[in-house]
């Protein structure tokens, strides 16, 4: 009997298995749906349908590169090369020149604010540095009187007198200076400059002042100072 109930059961299974193989496996001859949707193949590089005319494609290596995002050339205009590794001579993301910035897949002009050694507003470059430098300074000279005013090449853009600490990092580093003053359109460090830096004594306002020739330190009164020799302002943008 106990054969009898082992046979009956194994049996019972295996005329299950023919019914459950068909549910799953389906035979078909359409081409779109084994996958085949192509007209035809760049280069031949493909498997043509059996049960018709479409094709399988196999991805060219660009189709490859983008897929995982080698997306950008990097060349043109404002673009100094591509960063990192490279994919069918394409990058993931790219280095731009001074005066760009990389900012939604593109290297864009910098229209406002610093760029490396220069400072842009509105475009234009209003002030430059050295690398060493934690502030820019201002193209070109200002009249005591107008220190709190735009630079003339900008609206929005106000620059403030440099403290007697910066007179002399601007000293140190005036030589870097006065070429990119050059290359910009600016005038060079020359003369006598004054700081905001000062006291007061018998109510009278001083205030130091820097030689850029010598990097001799002197002392001014407010507003007696200013006739002879000439004191001049260089603004810095911090």
């Amino acid at each position: 009997m106990t054969n009898t109930k082992l046979f009956l059961l194994i049996g019972t299974s295996l005329s299950l298995i023919p019914g459950l193989t068909f549910a799953q496996c389906v035979a078909t001859q359409d081409c779109a749906t084994l996958g085949y949707t192509e007209t035809s193949c760049s280069g031949g590089k493909g498997v043509k349908c059996p049960f018709g005319n479409k094709w399988a494609c196999f991805k060219s290596d660009t189709d490859v590169c983008k897929d995982n995002g080698f997306l950008y050339t990097c060349s043109g205009g404002g673009y100094a090369g591509g960063k990192g590794p490279a994919c069918g001579n394409q990058y993931l993301e790219c280095i731009c020149q001074d005066g760009y910035n990389w900012k939604n897949g593109l290297c864009k002009q910098i229209t406002d604010g610093p760029a490396g050694n220069v400072y842009y507003c509105n475009s234009r470059v209003v002030g430059v540095k050295t690398s060493n430098m934690q502030f820019y300074v201002a193209l070109k000279n200002f009249s005591s009187e107008r220190y709190n005013v735009d630079f003339s090449l900008c609206s929005t853009l106000s620059g403030i007198k440099p403290r007697i600490e910066e007179l002399y990092t601007i000293y140190n580093y005036k030589n870097t200076l006065n070429s990119l003053m050059s290359t910009y359109g600016g005038s060079k460090l020359s003369g006598t400059y004054e700081s905001a830096t000062g006291y007061s004594a018998s109510d009278t306002i001083f205030f130091y002042t820097l030689d850029m020739a010598r990097g001799e330190q002197d002392t001014i009164s407010w507003p007696a100072g200013y006739s002879s020799p000439p004191i001049y302002t260089r603004l810095i943008i911090e």
